[in-house]
């Protein structure tokens, strides 16, 4: 009995405490800001309005799903009959052809069977088949190729208009937008995968002219060629490559912008080749560091270190020392975002350069120059692209030319040095003044080990 009393006389005053704590926290309006009333919690809603709507995909899936084609490359190589006698007896079982198979992903983009999709899907390929979604199969033909943004142009011809995907502006989409991946994984039919944008203006490259969207939507194998659209079904992006340890997609997925592709695919088809303007400036990325230096009262922009002779910068009045920060209206920060710009546009276009000058601003239009005629200065040497011919001669694809020096330190040697090719600055590989122009932006005021091949074939390093 006693026992029980025990626990009845707990179980009361647990009860009172309990009772005590609710007055005070809850009815006792004065304890917390002397408010009348405390909302504990939101007030009940209907469940189904509150929870989190997923966007409707399936217009954009059924829509892009026709224009998505599957492409097979075929090769033919040689090899020997039997390896094992060759290895011995050397060749004497003599040879056989076979073929070589390699599949990916395309897009349709006109009813008359254009076809779009990635350079290396259909590099060195002898035959080239087109599935449509409905499981009929075209031959196709190599209409051009731009090997350096990945991208190549086909052809196929039907009686029969094709549905075909959009351009989208890729510039007017953003990070966190959802995306749809569209494209033959694994050899599979069509597929369709989810996801946002998770970055732009992704570089990749070693040469730093590519500018990726990258996502997240599930893209593995057999999906290069294939489209990144929106949640309308138009296209903002042809998808290219994945960044997987392992061959197979883990996280993420890079797309070429639509806005790069229309450009490149429409100057395949009018001119046969790329058609490549430049804004003719060198420089690098402002930091705080780079506005501290410079007395700058903003920290983001592109620093014009020195411009290109003849260009279409140096037409326009641009300078040593200038800060372009807007270009066609698009906001820059750095090379890529600069070169982004460029890629999408062809000699001869104008376009309004926005840039700071002793922290005034100026805008000047800008004739851009033609490619072939790019000219950069560095420390004093004047570097210019190797023409075709000059390649040839020298048995490379890469390269470029020393046309004159002005540094004091070299210029003692320039019967030597003028003509020679610069191969690579500080281990990267020169492929043209763009991609010089890149590696040295990045470098800034680090010293630099530059290997080059004089005209008399001699291998000489630099340390500037």
């Amino acid at each position: 009995m006693k026992n029980i009393g025990t626990i009845l006389a707990t179980s009361l005053l647990s009860g009172v405490v309990t009772l005590g704590s609710y007055k005070l926290f809850f009815e006792d309006t004065t304890f917390l800001n002397n408010t009348k009333t405390l909302t504990t919690s939101a007030p009940l809603r209907n469940v189904a309005n509150t929870a989190f709507d997923a966007p409707d995909f399936r217009n954009a899936a059924e829509k892009s799903l026709h224009t998505v084609v599957h492409v097979k490359n075929v090769s033919f190589r040689n090899a020997p009959r039997n390896p094992i006698i060759e290895y011995f007896y050397g060749h004497r079982g003599g040879s056989q052809t076979y073929a070589q198979v390699g599949t990916g992903s395309g897009v349709i983009i006109s009813e008359d069977g254009y076809i779009v999709t990635n350079n290396h899907v259909i590099q060195g390929a002898n035959d080239l088949e087109i599935t449509l979604n409905d499981n009929r199969t075209f031959k196709a033909k190599l209409i051009g190729t731009d090997s350096k943004m990945d991208i190549a142009l086909l052809k196929i011809d039907t009686k029969e208009k094709l549905p075909f995907a959009t351009f989208a502006d890729s510039d007017a989409i953003n990070v966190g937008d959802w995306v749809l991946a569209v494209g033959n994984p694994y050899n599979l039919t069509s597929t369709v995968t989810a996801g946002i944008v998770s970055a732009k203006a992704r570089n990749l490259s070693e040469n730093g002219i590519q500018s990726f969207i990258q996502t997240d939507a599930a893209v593995n194998p057999g999906n290069s060629g294939g489209a990144l659209v929106n949640n309308n079904g138009d296209l903002i992006g042809i998808n290219t490559m994945i960044s997987s340890a392992t061959g197979s997609y883990v996280g993420y997925s890079f797309a070429i912008p639509s806005n790069m592709t229309r450009k490149i695919v429409n100057d395949l088809m009018e001119y046969g080749k790329v058609q490549q303007g430049i804004l003719g400036v060198q420089g690098y990325e402002v930091n705080s560091q780079i506005a501290t230096e410079h007395k700058l009262n903003f920290s983001q922009g592109f620093y014009v270190e020195s411009v290109t002779k003849n260009s279409g910068a140096e037409a326009a009045g641009i300078k040593k020392g200038d800060i372009i920060h807007q270009v066609d209206g698009k906001t820059i920060n750095s090379f890529l975002d600069l070169n982004s710009i460029i890629a999408t546009k062809r000699p001869n276009d104008v376009v309004k350069v926005i840039l700071k000058r002793n922290n005034d601003e100026k805008e000047v239009l800008v004739t851009l120059s033609k490619k072939e005629l790019a000219q950069i200065n560095f420390n004093g040497f004047e570097i210019e692209n190797l023409t075709q011919q000059e390649q040839k001669n020298l048995g490379i694809n890469y390269g470029v030319k020393i046309n004159g020096i002005s540094n004091p330190r070299f210029k003692r040697y320039e019967n030597e040095l003028k003509n020679a090719v610069v191969l690579a600055i500080n281990g990267h590989k020169i492929a043209n003044t763009e991609s010089a122009n890149e590696i040295l932006s990045k470098l800034n005021d680090q010293q630099l080990r530059i290997d080059l091949i004089t005209p008399r074939g001699e291998r000489l390093r630099l340390i500037l």
